[in-house]
C-alpha cells in the first residue's frame, strides 16, 4: 500500500463489498494495519471503511449466535419464524420463516423495524436469493375476526411453514410458540434483533404486508392505507369517523377499541 498513490488506495478501498471482505478477511485485515500505519493522514483516514466492515461482521456473527447453538447442539436445519400485522385495524396477518445455510452473512440484515423500506426492499430480494427455503402465510381480516389474532397468526405460520420443501427440525421464533408443530422450537423475546432467521423472516412478513396494503391503498384511498398500512393512526381513526369500516377492516378490533360496530 505505501508505494501506492493516494487515489489508487481509494479506488481499492471503494471497491470492497461487504461478500468480498467476508471471504477475504485475512487479506482486509492485512490493509487496515497497513492504512493505519500509513504516514499520509487521507490514507490513514480510508481504514475507516474496513473498520466500518468489520464492525458489521461481529455485528452478524452475533445475529447468528442462536443458529451457532442450534449447530453445535446437533440439529441440522434451522428456521427462523416472524409475523407482521398483529396489531393494525385492518389488513390481514403476514408470517414467514427463512432457512439459511450455517453462517450466513447478509449486510445491513436487522429487525425489519429498524430499517428504511428501501433498505427493507432491497434485503427482501436477497434473503430470497441466499435462503435455502422460505415460505409466506397470509391470514385475512375475516379469518382473523372469526379466530381471533392470535390463532390467525398461529394459522398463517403453519401455511408458511407448509410452503417449504425443506423442513426444519429446529424452530426460531420471535416470542411465540406454534401448536401442534413437531420440531424444536426456541421461543426468544425480541428474537428479530437477536437471530438472524428470524430477522429475515420479519422482512419477508413486513414487505409482503406493506405491498398488500398498497394494493388496498388503490382500492379505498379514502383510509390512507398507504400512509399507515392498517395501523391506528390519527389519520386512520379520522377516516374510520367518516367513511366507517371496509371490508378489510377488523371488526372485532374496532368493536374494541372505538365501539363502532
Amino acid at each position: 500500500m505505501k508505494n501506492k498513490s493516494v487515489k489508487e488506495i481509494k479506488e481499492i478501498i471503494d471497491n470492497i463489498k461487504f461478500d468480498d471482505y467476508i471471504n477475504n478477511m485475512d487479506r482486509y485485515i492485512k490493509y487496515l494495519e497497513e492504512l493505519k500505519s500509513d504516514d499520509r493522514k487521507s490514507v490513514r483516514d480510508l481504514s475507516k471503511k474496513i473498520e466500518k466492515l468489520e464492525r458489521e461482521r461481529l455485528r452478524l456473527n452475533s445475529l447468528n449466535f442462536y443458529e451457532d447453538e442450534g449447530y453445535k447442539n446437533g440439529f441440522l436445519c434451522i428456521g427462523g419464524v416472524d409475523e407482521a400485522g398483529r396489531g393494525p385495524l385492518a389488513g390481514p396477518v403476514v408470517s414467514s420463516v427463512v432457512i439459511f445455510e450455517k453462517d450466513t452473512f447478509i449486510e445491513g440484515i436487522n429487525d425489519s423495524k429498524k430499517l428504511t423500506e428501501e433498505k427493507r426492499n432491497e434485503i427482501f430480494e436477497i434473503i430470497k436469493e441466499k435462503a435455502i427455503d422460505y415460505g409466506i402465510g397470509i391470514v385475512n381480516n375475516i379469518d382473523i375476526d372469526k379466530f381471533n389474532i392470535l390463532n390467525a397468526t398461529y394459522m398463517a405460520t403453519k401455511k408458511a411453514l407448509s410452503q417449504l420443501k425443506v423442513k426444519p427440525d429446529y424452530l426460531l421464533t420471535d416470542a411465540l410458540t406454534i401448536p401442534s408443530e413437531k420440531m424444536v422450537q426456541n421461543s426468544i423475546v425480541k428474537g428479530d434483533t437477536k437471530s438472524i432467521s428470524i430477522a429475515g423472516a420479519s422482512i419477508l412478513a413486513k414487505v409482503t404486508r406493506d405491498n398488500i396494503m398498497y394494493e388496498y391503498d388503490k382500492m379505498y384511498p379514502q383510509y390512507g392505507f398507504r400512509n399507515h398500512k392498517g395501523y391506528g393512526t390519527k389519520e386512520h381513526y379520522e377516516a374510520l369517523k367518516k367513511y366507517g369500516i371496509s371490508d378489510i377492516h377488523r371488526k372485532t378490533f374496532l368493536k374494541t377499541l372505538l365501539k363502532l360496530v
